[in-house]
């Protein structure tokens, strides 16, 4: 099964009625985008939900509020204004309702953000108005923690799963076991389980590979690892990861949901880590490349004249 499917563009243009406006302004410019895009999109006929924070910094009416959930059940789309903090942090909310998401860009690399503030309108307009999009579904990570045969805490992520201590570069000693099978042991400052989409974030950063959106693969990343042998792994994306500890790992540990969401645990317990049933939507434009994004976003852009 490929994580990256592709939809019907006309079936989901005429179910655009209702639309969510989210996202977490960092300073007035974009409290401003979002106060411009409400306006626009209610010129347009649309019906507009505005996430509660920004609702009320905006002082608009009630019936225009909504939390996270109730965006989720009532609209077609949700509009993320902000950069790629602030998707990831939308989509593992909204992944779970027939919702598709698309970004507008206010951050710094932008790699799950397609649209061009300085091209909001005109673009909104091609996707929305004409029907000029399509839509990629990618899939998300479960993380969950184990203590005496039930789950006690767990949560989805979009880019990555990260077990490490709560103490700054201390080791930690534990075993990875795949489907149930032992996989290998390794002494390291943690380990990165990342899906496709999370392969150009942290997991980068640590030497995984890039991993395009279409391949159902996750990777496994050690974080600065006592052997030189230790290398990134890349699996089949529907594989059980589960994570046991050495006893005499004496510090708190926790595991870190894209850097958002952390759950902490002793080293008696069990982490797993598997694909979640719950898929991420994202809208592009219709000219979309992924391989251009990689290209601008990790500066292999050179002239070749």
């Amino acid at each position: 099964m490929s994580s990256h499917n592709l939809i019907d563009s006309n079936i989901l243009h005429s179910s655009f009625h209702t639309i969510g406006l989210v996202g977490k302004p960092r300073n007035d410019v974009n409290l401003q985008m979002h106060k411009n895009i409400f306006q626009w999109l209610l010129e347009h006929g649309y019906e507009v939900l505005v996430e509660t924070e920004i609702g009320e910094k905006l002082e608009l009416p009630r019936h225009y509020l909504a939390d996270l959930d109730e965006i989720g059940h009532l609209a077609q789309l949700a509009i993320v204004i902000g950069g790629d903090g602030n998707m990831l942090g939308r989509a593992r909310a909204l992944a779970k309702y027939d919702i598709a998401l698309i970004g507008i860009n206010r951050g710094h690399l932008g790699f799950l953000t397609d649209i061009d503030p300085k091209n909001a309108y005109a673009q909104l307009e091609s996707c929305l108005e004409d029907g000029d999009f399509f839509v990629e579904e990618r899939f998300l990570l479960e993380a969950s923690v184990e203590r005496d045969g039930q789950i006690i805490t767990c949560s989805n992520a979009v880019n990555e799963a990260i077990i490490h201590s709560t103490k700054v570069a201390h080791m930690i000693d534990f075993h990875v076991y795949i489907d149930d099978k032992f996989a290998f042991s390794q002494s390291s400052d943690g380990l990165i389980i990342s899906t496709p989409t999370g392969s150009t974030a942290y997991s980068l950063s640590a030497g995984g590979a890039i991993l395009t959106p279409q391949l159902n693969a996750v990777t496994l990343v050690p974080m600065f690892p006592h052997t030189l042998s230790s290398r990134p792994l890349v699996i089949d994306g529907d594989s059980k990861i589960s994570i046991r500890f050495a006893e005499y790992n004496t510090s708190q540990l926790e595991v870190g949901c894209d850097s958002q969401v952390t759950l902490t645990f002793t080293p008696d317990d069990i982490v797993h880590v598997y694909k979640s049933k719950h898929r991420l939507r994202l809208l592009h434009l219709k000219n979309y490349n992924y391989y251009n994004v990689l290209s601008a976003k990790l500066g292999w852009l050179r002239n070749c004249s």
